[in-house]
Order: structure tokens, then sequence, then C-alpha cells
């Protein structure tokens, strides 16, 4: 009986275990499916999002509203049980089947396969979601019915938007003459070959107004003229048209008939040109592919032929380069104080009597036009706004103290702006736009580092792989995607030409504060009784210590600390991370007041970016080698002096941030292939070291200190298999040790490279780097001058000479030589009394800093041939040279007298002796 029953229940279990089975088999077919799925259910919810933007009944937006956020939830969903499926498969079965025998190994293996059936039957349950959300979603508000019309209304909103007198009219312009007279000279000069002019630049700086106004100034200086604006989506058949229905205008003849097709308006467009001088305006161009449609239609007449074209994104300006000349003005310079206020004050006392602003409203309005920060549009909006209000100084000041967020979304006018740069956004790929909205994690004008910013964007996801580059490679070129739309700002490039530094623009700002509200994306807490305001909130940014309030059950991903160093952070709040936030991917701490780390960080099983950089911390618990995820480490500038040995489990580590004060164990170094960045390496001298990290082939920067001779031949061995680095420093242990590799590779990825330690030549293989950037020689004690064998480099854009590396008393840029360097440095060189720089030498130099150069007591030769030098550095330098070159009567002052700029630094001086130059004048 009992047997029966036994048998009984294994024939009923049998369908379950056969069904079980096969959802494990086909789980990695279903998670590439609904990982194919999620990035299409994304775009719907995109489209959904601009039905949403259209809908002009208010009840009607909201209902939409509410079931975008619905859609939202399950597409988070979906991105979760995707993670949890990539963090099961990471216990596999073992590759021994020998070793299931042992217990602990066969628990391992069930347990796994217990986590991956629960993988995929949440998989079955969300894909039903997706399909319930969509199917309600389109029975509701039938998105097909909208796209068609959701894009039209975009493009009335535009031209509707150009059409406002928030535009600002030409008699009210200011700020412009500098660009002006630029545009005019390349418009009515030059070449006689057709060019292309583009003015670039962010959403309301003022493109179309000084396009319009040029073009208007040397339009009668051309035989043929025409002004076009360009919607959104133009097609190229309604733009030939538009072209030759202008040109027929002008005229005043009819345009022709049954002329329908592509190749029929190009001709008669090229006819109506055809031996004449032309200029014709483009304004709001936001697509390259424009070019296309036109190249042969605007044809080369060699008369001096110009075409005006404003944009957002550099991008269209440079793709007019592969047919044609092109100049590129960025309008990017904000308007002076003095400047916002003149146009303020066009605007807001329009309606006064006398136009001029009360004495009572000087001061709140300076205050309300530095809120603006230059930004014309914002000026003219605000301005607009207040001129129909009293002119009350109290109503005035209480506006001026609410002029922020709220502002935008309350009054129509101002909220023209955050729609003309939604249409900026609404015009980015999708991964793009995660990446602007990044942005809204950050504080109001906080410049980021590039480089914490793409790791960040990476541990998210929103850096998709591209064959035969780095991940941060392609993030490199979403940054560089999202400054040529003009929606990022750079703050300062590094020496190669990359983002070092970026920021927003306050309005930009302001517009993403408003889309993360909408979507959920993040949120931002400044204050201790805040709760997370959605149950669907991603991310978040805490920017106060005594942070106690609610997150509910958001399914947090990623979490930024902005408190500040000294503001020690709360030991509830730090111990809540590994226990409440176990989903987390992002945990950056920099610049935080955290004193230390929980021992329980490893439950952070997808944490990929940890950031503990600019913290009090002195320790890492032994349980970060539980963090199987990881990619990102940093704990530069802590007082941490030495890494756990459970680091070395960390095989996905790719970027492992360290100052040299903290040690590490290298014998466990060589298995974590994955590394990309180490911490500078101290050459023992057996070779260990160097044979451990010389099996780290991803290695991208290598910096070897005290460094000396015994273990070369391994270093250079080293050096030479590592086909991907970029930068290479080598210090020797003290100055007197010589540096002699001999690097056979070619190292083409090489662009920065740093010696210092005695060099008893110039080693010939440097010449041989051909994308070398920046070298820097210190302490080399060189007595042939180093110039004659380095003054042909391609790519050379920054010297530098310091602490005796070249011992003779004369360096000679000769003629021709040096022709891309844009910085120099010379430093310490006791024995140099003698500069000559040939004229022809140097011609792109930008900036030159001369120090501590205690015989050199003359200016450098030459240096009045410089025609692009900016910056000129004299710090503690002898006192005759100071002298010779004083603007109150030093003899030689005239030959420096035409740099912009010029600093003298005198030794215990607290501040510059002098500063000028022509910029100063």
């Amino acid at each position: 009986m009992a047997e029966t029953a036994v048998s009984l229940a294994g024939q009923q279990a049998l369908p379950k275990i056969l069904e079980a089975v096969k959802m494990l088999r086909d789980l990695p077919k279903e998670v590439r499916d609904i990982t194919d799925e999620l990035e299409s259910f994304q775009d719907f919810i995109n489209d959904a999002d601009k039905v949403t933007e259209a809908e002009e009944d208010d009840g009607r937006r909201h209902r939409i509203k509410e079931r975008v956020m619905r859609l939202r939830e399950a597409a988070f969903r979906m991105e979760d049980v995707i993670d949890e499926y990539n963090i099961s498969c990471q216990d596999k079965q073992p590759d021994d089947p020998r070793c299931a025998a042992l217990l602990c190994e066969a628990v391992a293996f069930i347990k796994t396969q217990i986590l991956l059936l629960q993988s995929a039957y949440k998989i079955q349950d969300v894909k039903s979601l997706i399909r319930a959300e969509r199917d309600g979603f389109q029975s509701h508000f039938p998105l097909e019915q909208r796209q068609t019309s959701s894009r039209g209304n975009q493009d009335i909103t535009s031209q509707k938007l150009r059409r406002d007198p928030l535009f600002i009219e030409e008699d009210e312009v200011v700020g412009l003459d500098g660009p002006r007279g630029i545009l005019k000279n390349w418009l009515t000069k030059g070449r006689e070959k057709r060019t292309v002019i583009s003015v670039v630049g962010i959403a309301g700086v003022g493109k179309t107004t000084l396009a319009k106004q040029v073009y208007d100034q040397v339009r009668n200086n051309f035989e043929c003229h025409a002004l076009i604006t360009v919607s959104q989506s133009f097609s190229a058949e309604g733009l030939l048209r538009h072209m030759l229905n202008e040109l027929c205008k002008e005229k005043k003849e009819d345009p022709p008939k049954d002329v329908s097709t592509i190749e029929s308006l190009t001709e008669e467009v090229r006819n109506r040109l055809r031996n004449k001088r032309y200029v014709v305006l483009f304004d709001d161009i936001w697509n390259e592919k424009f070019w296309d449609h036109i190249e042969s239609a605007v044809i080369d007449n060699k008369n001096g032929s110009r075409i005006l074209i404003t944009t957002r994104d550099e991008k269209v300006a440079e793709y007019c380069r592969k047919s044609s000349f092109v100049e590129v003005h960025k309008l990017e310079k904000p308007l002076t104080e003095e400047e916002s206020l003149k146009l303020f004050c066009m605007k807001a006392f329009q309606y006064s009597s006398d136009g001029d602003c009360p004495e009572e409203l000087k001061d709140v309005s300076l205050e309300i036009v530095r809120k603006c920060k230059g930004l014309p549009l914002a000026i003219v909006a605000i301005g607009c706004l207040l001129s129909q209000k009293d002119e009350s100084a109290p109503e005035w000041k209480q506006f001026s103290e609410n002029l922020c967020l709220d502002q935008l979304e309350r009054n129509s006018e101002l909220n023209s702006i955050t729609k003309i740069l939604g249409l900026s956004y609404d015009d980015l790929p999708i991964n793009l736009r995660s990446c602007l909205l990044y942005f809204g994690m950050y504080p109001e004008d906080y410049e980021i580092k590039s480089d914490r910013l793409i790791r960040q964007w990476i541990a998210e996801g929103f850096v998709k792989h591209e064959t035969g580059k780095t991940l941060e490679e392609v993030g490199q070129q979403y940054l560089s995607g999202l400054v040529r739309r003009s929606l990022v700002q750079v703050s300062s490039f590094k020496i190669h030409g990359k983002v070092k530094r970026c920021h927003v623009h306050d309005l930009i700002h302001d517009m993403i504060l408003r889309k993360v509200k909408d979507t959920g994306f993040c949120q931002y807490i400044d204050g201790p009784d805040q709760s997370v305001s959605s149950k669907i909130v991603r991310r978040l940014t805490i920017a106060t210590d005594d942070f106690s309030g609610s997150i509910g059950s958001s399914p947090i991903r990623s979490i930024l600390i902005m408190t500040g160093k000294y503001e020690k952070l709360s030991q509830d709040l730090v111990n809540k991370f590994p226990t409440n936030y176990m989903v987390l991917k992002v945990l950056d701490f920099e610049g935080s007041g955290l004193r230390y780390v929980p021992e329980n960080l490893g439950n952070l099983c997808y944490l990929k970016y940890l950031s503990f950089r600019y913290t009090w911390i002195t320790s890492l618990p032994k349980s970060i080698g539980k963090l199987q995820n990881l990619e990102t480490l940093d704990i530069r500038d802590t007082s941490v002096s030495e890494m756990p040995e459970e680091i070395s489990k960390l095989k996905k580590l790719r970027h492992l941030l360290a100052d040299y004060r903290c040690s590490i164990q290298w014998k466990d170094i060589g298995g974590m292939t994955s590394l990309e960045e180490i911490p500078p390496v101290f050459i023992d001298d057996d070779g260990v070291v160097i044979r451990e990290v010389g099996k780290l082939k991803q290695l991208r920067e290598l910096w070897v200190v005290k460094f000396r001779g015994k273990p070369e031949k391994t270093l250079c061995s080293v050096i030479n298999e590592m086909p991907l680095l970029e930068k290479l420093h080598i210090y020797t242990a003290d100055w007197r040790e010589v540096i002699d590799l001999y690097i056979t590779s070619p190292m083409s990825t090489l662009w920065q490279l740093v010696l210092w330690g005695t060099l008893t030549r110039l080693p010939n293989w440097i010449l041989q780097f051909p994308n070398l950037v920046q070298l820097s020689l210190v302490s080399s004690r060189l007595t042939n001058d180093p110039l004659n064998s380095l003054k042909n480099m391609p790519r050379l854009l920054f010297l530098d000479l310091s602490n005796n590396a070249y011992e003779g008393e004369t360096l000679n840029f000769q003629s021709g030589g040096f022709q891309k360097l844009k910085r120099l440095e010379l430093r310490y060189l006791d024995q140099l009394k003698c500069i000559l720089i040939d004229r022809g030498a140097l011609c792109s130099v930008e900036e030159i800093v001369l120090q501590d150069l205690s015989q050199l007591k003359t200016v450098p030769s030459g240096i009045q041939h410089l025609e692009k030098l900016k910056d000129l550095y004299i710090n503690y330098m002898p006192t005759e040279l100071v002298q010779r070159i004083a603007p109150d009567g030093g003899e030689d002052h005239w030959i420096i007298q035409d740099v912009p700029h010029v600093r003298i630094w005198s030794r215990g001086a607290e501040e510059p002796s002098h500063i000028f130059g022509r910029s100063h004048h």
C-alpha cells in the first residue's frame, strides 16, 4: 500500500520535474529574449511619454501619467529579474563531476539550481505583466494613432516657441558684438569656394538671434539669399521645396508647378543658384543628414557663396566637412552681468513710460539677473513675465526668492524654456537620455569628474559594448555626444583633449529635475525628515548627514552621499546600506564624512561601483572579498594603509584605485586579470611583483616607484607585452639611480610618459611612440640638448623638463620644431642660462611656465613670435629677469607686452607681484 502511494506520488511529481528541467534548460534563451524585450519596452515608454506631453487636457494627462508610471514599474521589474538571474549564475556547476560528491559542493549546486528555477518563474510572471501593462495602455490611449500627431505637435510647439516673444528682437541684442564681427567677416571675406558657417550652442543662448541679425546685415552683398527654419522632423522634399519657394519669392516669381521629385526639386534650386553669389541661412538644424539632402542643390560657383546654419549639435557642423569648407563658432560664453541687466531691463520695463529700471528695483533686478547665469533666453523669459506685474519692490523680492524649478513649472513663459530644452532631450537616443538624467544625482552647478561619471554610467548598465572599444571609450563617446548637443558643458579638458570635468547649465539641470520627478529616475534628499517620494524611485542622493526618512519599498539601485567631508555620517545611516539596500549597483561616499566601513559590506552582491575617496576611513573589511561583481573600488585620498588579501577574490575588478601609501599583497594580484588600473607598483629585487603585474594584460596605466636597476630586464619584458598601456610612469628610488630600459614595443596606445631618474642619454625608444601626447623628464641629468631629438614628435602637446632634467646652459627650440606643442614647463634647471626660440618653432604653444631657473636672467629670445601664447608664468625667477620685463619701465617689457596674461610670482610672496598682459590693459 505504501509502495503504491509512493509510486503514485512519483508519477504525479514527474511532469513538474520535467517542466522544471525544461525551464532551466530554456532559461538562458528566456533571459536573452527578455533583455531584448526590455529595450523595445523602454522605447514604448518613451513614446508614451510623448503622448503625455502632447495631451492638452489636464485630467487626461494625469491619467496617462499614472499609466506610464505603471509601465515604468513593470520595466524595473524586468531589470530586477535579469539581475537576479545574473547573480544566480555566478555559482555554476563544478567543472569536475567528482567534486559533486562532496557535500558542500552538492549543497551549493542544489542551491544554485533552486535560485535559477525561481528566476525562471519570475521571468514568466514579469513577461505576463509586461503584456498586460502594454495592452492596458494601448486600450486606453492607443499609441499608433497618436505618434504622428505627437511629432506634429512637437514641430508646431517648436515653431510656436520660435514666434514667441521670448525670442529677442534684433534691436534688443546685447553682448554679441564679438561673435557678430567674426560671422560677418566669414560671410563677406575669405575663400572663393562655398563655405558652411555654423553657430553652435545650447538652447536659448542666442544662436538664432545672432545668425539672423548678421544675415540681415550682409544679405544685400549677395545676388541671391534665403532664410529657412528647419523643423525637427524635416523631409528632404519639404526642405528643398521650402528653399525653392524662398528663392522664387525673392525674385517675385511663382514657384514652378508639377515639380514633385527630389531630383527635379534639386535641379530647380541649382538653376536658381547657378553662377550667382548666394547666402542661405538654415536655422535650427537637428540632424547632420540634412547636408546629404541639400549638398548637391547648393551648387559651388566658386564665387564666395555662403551657407549659414544654427544648431545645438556640433556633429552637424562637422558632418559638412566631408565636401565643403566649414567654419564653426561655439556660442557658449554667457552674457556679462552688465549685458544681462541691460537685456533684462529692455523686457521687464518695456511698458514703462521711460523704459528704465526704477531706483527701488535696481538691487532686486540685479539679484534676479544673477540667477539667470547669463543665458539670454532665461533673462528674456523672466523679464517678459515681470513686465506683466506691478513694479513693487516687495513683490519682486518675493519673486526672486522663489525663482527656482517651481517657478518654471507654474509660469507659462518660463515653462517655455523647459519645453525648448525638452525638445533636445526628446531627440536623444535612449541610452544618452539616462546618461543626461544622471546629472540630476548631483547638485546644481556641480563640476563632475568625467572618469567618475562614466564609471557610474557603466555600473548602471547605460553604456553598451561596442566591438574593439572599452566601455570607458564608449562612455567617452556618449559624453562627447552630450557636449556636442550643447546639453553638457565642459569645465576643463585633459591635455589630450578628452573631457576632464563637466557640468550642466542651471536651466538644463532644472529640466532634468522635472524629468526625473516624472520618471522615478532619482531623488535628491537634502533634509533630515524627507522620505522617498515614490515607490519606484531608482536612485538616491543623500545630501544630509542625519537622514532618517523612509525609503518604503523602493528598489534603490544607486546611492550617492553628498554630505561634505566634515559632516560626520550617522552610524545608523551607514549600517543601513549593507542590509536595506541589497540590490545596490553604485555606492559612492566620495567627499563625505564616512569614518568606518560596516563589516557586512559583502552583502551588497550586486555592487559594481564603490568609492570611499576623500573620506576618513582607515581600513576595509574582509567581507569586501564577497563583492564578486565589483568593477571599481576607489580608496584614494583615504587613510587606508593596507588592503585585505581578500581583494584578490574580486575577479571582475577593473579599476583598483589607491595611493602609493596603501600596501597590497602583490603576490596574489596576477589572478585579477580584468584589472585596467592598479596602485603604484613597488619593485622588489627578485622581480616577483613585476612578474605578477605582467600577467595583467588589460592594464591601461602602470606606475613603477622606487625602481632600481636590478629587475630592469623583467620590467622591459613586462612593458613590451602590455598592448593597451596608455600611461607609463617610472620613478627611481633616488635621482642617482639610472633608468636604462630598452622598450621594443611601438606602444601605439601610449599617450603619457613620465621618467623620474638619471638617463645616460635620451632613449631612442621614446621617439617610436606615435601617439605620445605628454612627456615629463625629471632629474634626467642629460648633458645634450634633448630638443633636437624630440622636436618632430607628431602629437606631443605637453613637455616638462624639471629638476635638472637637462644640465646644459642653452635650450634651442629650432624653426619648424614642436608644431603641436601647447604647454611647456621648464622648472629647476640649475645650469640653464639661455632659451632660444627660432621663428617658426612652438607655433601652437598656449602656455609656458618658467620656474626656479636660477641662472636664467634674460627673457627667452623669440618669445615675441609666439602668436598663440596666452599664458606666461614666471615663478621664483632671478630678480634681474623680473626687472627686465616689469611693466613699469622694464627694458624688455616690449617682448612680452602682447601676451594676454603674464603672472610673476616671487619667492615668499602670498600673491603675485605682477599680473599684466594684453587682457589686463
